[in-house]
């Protein structure tokens, strides 16, 4: 942590230097507020020790000045003719603390300790944060997923109800938690509840939590999802899966805004918005009596549907991308690339577990694929090869025989190109071709490497 110290008594900026760079801490110091201002503005600085009484211009205007380009940064004033009114107002202009003259040391390192863990753990937050952002993030630029994201900047500042529809491995999760990221309630909790996750015995106590002694083994109380998400966003995901019994509750939180811990009589009131996702056809469950109709009703306020990725495959080269620069910093290596084979085989097949599928098979391919190129040798074995080679082999398929043949040459080229590492002249020699012949096929076929 590096500290700037303005006083312009020169034993003060000395001693404290001193002790400060004892306990491990960068120093720098200024006589004045103008210097002072001037080093803020060249240097990182985490904190600043400030006088009130300066020559020119005094400490509660450079505090005012410091608090206007640099909001977040920690200033503690330190004065040994201030009144109560000054210190009051210094507090109230965004200062930490105020210290009177003579200043106790001792004092001194145990607040600024306090201020570097206090800078420590948000800094922390802010990792963890983007973190999570990154785990979060919705990726592709198809008219499919403009659609959602359209319809996310509509009902987000809202507290609407959401139903979230898609097949699994959409990107359910990533919809909902959008919706929160965008909402009034982005610094509050996003609490996630997967109804398919936990045996229906236990949904309940997860759900509603449970006083002690409410069962055999409830020790102590406990918490459950709604209360951790108040004045947040709870996401029930698979809500199909939700017993008949918990559905009855959780229409009677969502009308009433009220609900029991298992085995209390306090009722508790709850502000929480409801997000729920379902792969399931709710209409037909409701037919057989699976699925409460008025509970139905109550989530499906906004609906959303969320694409398969079989139906917005120019997606799938950014998803690609992205989960290869993800799990280059997940498992700690060198990102891999894609061959423009690969790419092609990638985006030509169907992903019938849609986005985690993609997501698990490039994990893989970093892990299992030696050196950093990826080709469609890497990835045939972990696909479904009958559906990759029909996909591979369009040109088989009844067209055109001069389309088929323009097909079959640009597929048939890359591969080869790729085994001589692009090298046009071995390539060539290889296909007893002429390189000038060779160049102008690829010219004419539009094959270039990446």
């Amino acid at each position: 942590m590096k500290i700037l110290i303005i006083d312009d008594e020169k034993n003060i900026r000395r001693t404290l230097t001193d002790i400060l760079q004892d306990e491990g801490y960068q120093v720098v110091s200024s006589e004045n507020g103008e210097h002072g201002l001037s080093i803020l503005s060249k240097e990182l600085i985490d904190l600043v020790l400030l006088d009130v009484k300066l020559p020119g211009m005094d400490g509660i205007e450079v505090l005012e000045k410091i608090k206007e380009s640099y909001p977040n940064l920690d200033v503690i004033m330190i004065s040994g003719h201030s009144t109560i009114k000054i210190a009051v107002q210094a507090v109230k202009m965004g200062a930490y603390d105020f210290l009177e003259k003579p200043l106790s040391l001792h004092k001194i390192v145990i607040i600024i300790k306090h201020i570097a863990e206090k800078r420590m753990i948000y800094k922390q937050y802010n990792q963890y944060k983007e973190s999570k952002e990154s785990t979060y993030q919705m990726i592709g630029v198809s008219p499919e997923m403009e659609k959602v994201r359209a319809l996310i900047k509509k009902v987000a500042p809202t507290n609407s109800k959401v139903l979230i529809r898609g097949e699994s491995g959409t990107g359910k999760e990533l919809v909902a938690y959008e919706i929160h990221r965008q909402s009034q309630r982005a610094n509050a909790p996003f609490v996630k509840f997967n109804s398919a996750a936990i045996p229906n015995e236990l949904v309940e106590s997860e759900l509603f939590g449970y006083e002690k002694g409410a069962f055999t083994d409830a020790g102590k109380r406990k918490h459950g999802k709604l209360e951790l998400a108040n004045e947040g966003t709870l996401f029930l995901d698979e809500i199909g899966d939700m017993s008949l019994n918990a559905q009855a509750k959780i229409l009677r939180v969502i009308q009433e805004g009220k609900f029991e811990r298992i085995g209390g009589n306090q009722t508790l009131n709850i502000d929480v918005r409801i997000i729920a996702a379902t792969n399931k056809n709710l209409e037909q469950m409701i037919e057989t009596h699976e699925f409460r109709q008025d509970l139905f009703y109550r989530l499906n306020v906004i609906p959303i549907y969320v694409p398969p990725l079989r139906t917005r495959k120019s997606d799938i080269p950014f998803l690609v991308k992205f989960y290869l620069n993800y799990f280059s910093v997940e498992l700690k290596q060198q990102v891999k690339h894609i061959s423009s084979s690969a790419m092609e085989l990638l985006s030509s097949y169907d992903f019938p577990g849609n986005i985690r599928e993609l997501r698990n098979l490039i994990e893989r391919l970093c892990i299992l694929t030696d050196g950093n190129v990826i080709t469609d040798k890497d990835i045939l074995p972990h696909v479904y090869t009958y559906q990759a080679d029909k996909k591979r082999f369009s040109f088989l398929e009844t067209k055109q025989f001069n389309k088929a043949k323009e097909e079959f040459e640009t597929y048939y080229l890359r591969n080869q190109l790729e085994k001589f590492n692009w090298n046009i002249t071995n390539t060539a020699q290889a296909l007893e071709l002429q390189q000038s012949n060779l160049s102008r096929k690829l010219k004419y076929l539009g094959i270039a490497k990446e």
